[in-house]
């Protein structure tokens, strides 16, 4: 007998396996195809997509890792602390971070059998559509093996991306890497070359120099980090370069990628800057310009699932596609490619198929990069309110005026705040500095509620605590801060 579901969700990454969660608490009969990309030891599927596998997860636990390691030499003999002959055992680093990833996806797979979850392994395919009902074919690794068709009334797909290729750049994972094998490298390389300066490349880059390698980054664009607030990224220049020693070059052009020849070093990358011509020579490259979305095989053409120029599935502010009952979410649509972005849409997506009033706001996702120090905003840059003629007032506090900073023994970064010239509402929040990530929550509710900064600024904010740059910022804004 067919199987036969209310919710079908292709893709148990972030997005998806939220959706196939969500539905099932809403009543609804529910189920997920993923693929065998990502398998355990015994060969069955991983759950958590991307972010999960080779992504979000695995490097955190890499960037801490490498963090202890750093300060460890270079911090803690300000606290009195001493150590002789301190080393990195990598192997053990990379176990730490594969059994985190383990526990947590294993966690999936219980969370799908307490809600009842059907897991279907395989590749999800669209077939067609009979009586309200889509059909979708779900294949093996191989695509043809344990094939079986089941049926769905709403199809909600969570096919997620796949790192960006450079033509004529093989990626082997071995000297020529992508994310997935910049988490993977058996010792630190002695010189490490990195195509792209954006989040992947900072905080992957961010690792092994902490560790000893010599990082050299590649940046296409002329500008660093143009997405975020210029004031934060000419802050974050100054601590990467100067401070860390990261040797980032910017306006670049690719030429040639090579492996070299014995006695030679292992990659060579002939580049442009400029009128000049450069050759980096180093002994593992990582290439990380980015992500696209990935389609692949999920038959859309033969069911009229309409892409967008750039391949993404399009959809509307409510993620439905063209398709009556399917639906898309995550990084297979357009976007910031933030997982937890993927989660509130398949969150939302399931509340408006059980008729409640599924919501999401795109002008309130934190953006976060976890490199040290941290860095992470919401809402509006100031070149954005520019740019608009937006009218605004800036309140900018450094956690160098923080005693819980002082304390910590790291006080890099500042907290800036950008508010309405009239209605003093809220329009974003830059941060950058440790902890930065927790601390742009509290911007984020402040937003979502349709905060002015006097509101913040009367909030009593606990002493002593990172949270109270934030405070003394919406102060500053009406230029009345009392600690700086």
């Amino acid at each position: 007998m067919t199987k036969r579901f209310d919710v079908l969700v292709i893709g148990g990454g972030p997005g998806g396996y939220v959706a196939a969660i969500r539905a099932a608490q809403l009543g609804l009969s529910s189920a997920c195809v993923e693929s065998q990309a990502y398998a355990d030891a015994k060969g069955e599927v991983r759950l958590g997509g991307t972010c999960l596998n080779v992504g979000c997860i695995p490097s955190k636990a890499l960037l801490q890792s490498s963090e202890l390691y750093d300060q460890a030499n270079h911090s803690f003999v300000m606290h009195g602390i001493g150590f002789e002959n301190v080393r990195m055992d990598v192997a053990t680093m990379m176990r730490r971070k594969d059994n985190i990833v383990g526990q947590l996806t294993s966690g999936i797979r219980a969370l799908f059998k307490k809600n009842k979850v059907t897991l279907l392994p395989g590749r999800g395919k669209f077939q067609g559509r009979d009586n309200d009902l889509w059909q979708i074919e779900v294949a093996g690794k191989d695509g043809s093996t344990g094939r079986e068709v089941v049926e769905a009334r709403h199809v909600i797909v969570a096919t997620g991306s796949t790192a960006r290729q450079l033509p004529g750049i093989p990626v082997d994972n071995k000297l020529i890497c992508d994310n997935a094998g910049a988490l993977s490298f058996d010792a630190v390389p002695r010189r490490l070359g990195v195509i792209g300066a954006g989040v992947i490349g900072l905080e992957l880059g961010s690792v092994w120099k902490r560790l000893g390698a010599e990082v050299t980054i590649l940046e296409a664009l002329p500008d660093f980090l143009g997405a975020a607030d210029q004031a934060v990224a000419k802050e974050a220049w100054k601590v990467f370069t100067r401070k860390q020693g990261l040797d980032i070059k910017l306006g670049v052009n690719i030429g040639k990628v090579s492996l070299g020849r014995p006695g030679e070093a292992p990659v060579r990358i002939e580049y442009e800057s400029g009128d000049e011509a450069h050759t980096l020579e180093c002994d593992k490259l990582i290439v990380s310009v980015g992500r696209v979305p990935f389609t692949e095989g999920l038959g859309c053409a033969d069911v009229g699932l309409k892409l967008d120029e750039r391949g993404r599935i399009a959809v509307d502010g409510q993620c439905r596609t063209n398709l009556e009952n399917v639906w898309a979410v995550g990084d297979v649509v357009p976007g910031p490619m933030l997982a937890h972005k993927g989660m509130e849409e398949g969150i939302m997506v399931t509340e408006l198929i059980a008729g409640q009033a599924g919501h999401i706001d795109y002008n309130t996702i934190p953006w976060v990069m976890y490199t040290h120090p941290e860095i992470a905003w919401v809402g509006k840059t100031e070149q954005q309110l520019k740019s608009e003629g937006v009218d605004y007032r800036i309140g900018q506090i450094p956690f160098s005026a923080n005693g819980r900073a002082l304390g910590q023994g790291d006080t890099s970064g500042f907290v800036k705040m950008l508010a309405d010239a009239r209605t003093d509402r809220i329009l974003g929040v830059h941060i950058i500095g440790n902890n930065a990530s927790e601390l742009v929550a509290e911007a984020v509710m402040a937003m979502e509620f349709g905060a002015s900064s006097e509101d913040i600024a009367r909030i009593c904010h606990a002493h002593p605590t990172l949270s109270e740059t934030m405070h003394e910022t919406a102060l500053a804004v009406d230029k009345r801060p009392l600690h700086f």
